[in-house]
């Protein structure tokens, strides 16, 4: 672009401060602070050639088109500013990518009330290095400052004041302000082509379709970089919430519909554990980062989990129980087990869609005579807990302030008094039969446990974050200890349905801090199903079914086995899990589009692109053909997509209307 090219005849000074000489500046910098945050993210099979950069150039053309039309005072503090604004954003979207594997979108900066309880888990994200990042800021803020307080305009020798209102009087004025008019359009109309040009191209070639059904952030990031990434996340967030929204496609609809059809008319309850437990208690506790690699296993002559390890010759015990989470984390894990969908590719169905219709647990279990209470020592508002508890029908919310502070302890209570205040609650405040749903702190990341309350010798690993993982999952155990033995004692526990199960992975990723504490090496399956399986123990009333169970399994199948056991049946439901009771052959399709039918196991590449991902034989756990997964990696899409449709236009709502509309009248 060759617009008020520099002359030869001017002075170093001048060339500098040339409006086309800070805009290329300006161009650069930004450049290579994208360039810096791909090159941090080590995504495999995802790479920033030519036609990203390009891609990336338009981009930043597209952002800072319109500096061309204001006065050149005007232009260079809209630079600075724009430099400010975008270096934040990309180095939040990496900050965020460190701890989610994904990046930052206008559903969850509209949960970012969140991050204020995040501090030392921010804090151990920020690394030192990063302030590489921010080093033109030594130059750019002072500069902008002059600027912006100076009295005198030194990039004009006009009297066109700083908010450009004031219009040339003479013709090389007017001349002027058709150039700058001129070079803002070339920079949009350049832009355009060498931003949506390569991103059109993508989109009818290797990433044909991804626009229609986008798996992950990470996989849109590949096509359309960073900066066009967040415009299509403004654009999709804009079109479904500004106005009435788009309809559901139709076909999308009927789709839904033949999935629930079959998959009610395939429920079978003719089976002997079938309403054995009816009218049984239920208690559910969902373990925060509580993975399933560390269970049986033992550090410097230490059991790990000695009470979970205790608890699990008389119960069962599913060794291939996978989180199913996305963005949402805790309230996916939540969600999942809850409401049996699966979570949404992007935010927090608890923040997003808590006003939507579900058939959740709670809300069934009292249409069935129970109590349905859930427990968690934090803030209600947190993942808009406590607006989604109320649309679940739970009776009450036992929150932070709901619990004497007599523990403090991370986060907040001390899971040994946060088990201890809520059994003597179950026991004492709420009606029998009862649901209780609790949800555990103690071992949130960043896992930062007070020296007294460290009991593991962990070796090799003190000091790291790994350590401190194993400490706190090994304080929560205890806990968990003293909470069976506290039902015992209450003459709770041989009247009630108890479940242990982990809500997601601990965010550690390092493959080798795992091999050295497992003493072998790994493989790609190995480290994909290490952070995915968290353990999963039911114990029944009577201790019967125990066993350790081999078949896969994962949170959205909780709520249909539960009601198998109190023995009510799912037929009219709209759940997507599946019932780990019935006998049937099951699959477990996690958010990512990875899956596993228990004979294969399916990982998607960084790309999402299918050819690209790797299948696996789990009796030999060797690499096959992909074709071996196309018939599970076809189903596993059309479930993502059900559940998105189902969740994102609330069909619940409309499926059960139209139901009770077709009844007859009695």
């Amino acid at each position: 672009m060759v617009i008020s090219q520099p002359t030869r005849s001017m002075s170093p000074r001048r060339l500098l401060n040339h409006p086309l000489t800070l805009y290329l500046i300006f161009l650069l910098l930004m450049l290579l602070k994208l360039m810096w945050l791909h090159h941090n993210l080590h995504a495999y099979n995802i790479t920033m050639g030519l036609l990203d950069k390009v891609i990336a150039i338009g981009s930043l053309l597209l952002l800072s088109f319109w500096t061309w039309w204001l006065p050149r005072r005007g232009m260079v503090l809209s630079l600075v500013v724009l430099n400010l604004l975008l270096t934040a954003l990309i180095y939040a979207d990496m900050v965020y990518y460190r701890y989610f594997q994904d990046f930052l979108t206008i559903p969850v900066l509209m949960q970012a009330r969140q991050v204020d309880a995040l501090g030392d888990s921010i804090a151990t994200l920020i690394h030192a290095s990063d302030l590489w990042f921010f080093a033109d800021w030594l130059a750019i803020i002072p500069y902008g400052a002059i600027l912006l307080f100076s009295r005198r305009n030194r990039f004009s020798r006009t009297s066109t004041t700083i908010n450009g209102l004031r219009s040339y009087s003479d013709h090389r004025g007017k001349k002027r302000g058709m150039r700058r008019f001129t070079a803002g359009s070339i920079a949009f109309v350049l832009g355009l082509c060498l931003a949506v040009g390569p991103i059109y191209f993508y989109s009818k070639t290797w990433a044909k379709g991804l626009f229609d059904n986008n798996w992950w952030n990470v996989s849109m990031y590949n096509v359309t970089g960073l900066l066009a990434f967040h415009g299509y996340d403004l654009y999709n967030y804009a079109k479904d919430h500004i106005g009435s929204g788009p309809e559901a496609d139709p076909a999308d609809v009927e789709k839904a519909k033949s999935f629930f059809a079959d998959r009610q008319s395939n429920a079978s309850s003719e089976n002997a554990i079938f309403g054995k437990y009816k009218d049984s208690n239920l208690i559910i506790v969902q373990g925060e980062a509580f993975m399933n690699f560390m269970i049986g296993h033992s550090i410097g002559g230490q059991e790990i989990t000695p009470h979970f390890n205790e608890l699990m010759k008389e119960s069962q015990y599913y060794s291939h129980f996978y989180h199913q989470t996305g963005q949402g984390r805790t309230s996916d894990a939540d969600f999942g087990a809850n409401i049996s969908l699966h979570p949404l590719p992007v935010g927090s169905a608890f923040v997003r869609y808590a006003d939507h219709a579900y058939d959740s647990l709670p809300s069934i279990l009292k249409d069935n005579g129970y109590s349905t209470n859930v427990f968690h020592a934090y803030e209600s508002g947190f993942w808009n807990r406590y607006t989604m508890y109320q649309n679940m029908n739970y009776d009450k919310f036992y929150s932070k302030n709901d619990f004497e502070q007599d523990d403090p302890l991370g986060w907040s209570l001390s899971d040994e008094s946060f088990f201890r205040q809520s059994v003597q609650k179950m026991d004492s405040e709420v009606t029998k039969p009862f649901y209780s749903f609790l949800i555990t702190l103690s071992s949130h990341h960043p896992y930062a446990l007070p020296k007294d309350r460290q009991q593991l010798d962990v070796g090799e690993f003190e000091g790291t974050m790994f350590g401190d993982y194993l400490q706190s999952v090994h304080y929560v155990d205890s806990a968990l200890g003293s909470m069976v033995e506290d039902l015992k004692n209450r003459g709770l526990w041989d009247k009630t349905i108890f479940m242990f199960y982990g809500d997601h992975d601990n965010s550690i990723k390092e493959q080798a801090q795992y091999e050295q504490f497992l003493g072998r090496s790994l493989n790609e399956l190995d480290m994909e199903q290490i952070m995915n399986e968290v353990p999963l123990l039911v114990h029944l009333p009577d201790g019967s079914e125990a066993g350790t169970i081999d078949q896969p399994a994962g949170q959205l199948d909780i709520t249909p086995s539960v009601l198998h056991l109190l023995g009510i049946t799912d037929e009219s439901y709209y759940h997507m899990g599946n019932d780990i009771y019935d006998g049937s052959a099951r699959t477990v399709v996690l958010r990512s589009g990875a899956f596993t039918d228990g004979s294969v196991f399916y990982i998607p590449s960084d790309d999402y692109i299918y050819a690209n991902g790797s299948c696996y034989d789990l009796s030999t756990r060797n690499k096959i053909d992909i074709n071996a997964c196309n018939s599970g990696h076809d189903e596993a899409s059309k479930r993502l997509h059900v559940s998105d449709t189902v969740i994102t236009y609330d069909l619940i709502r409309r499926f059960h209307e139209e139901n009770n509309n077709a009844e007859p009248a009695s």
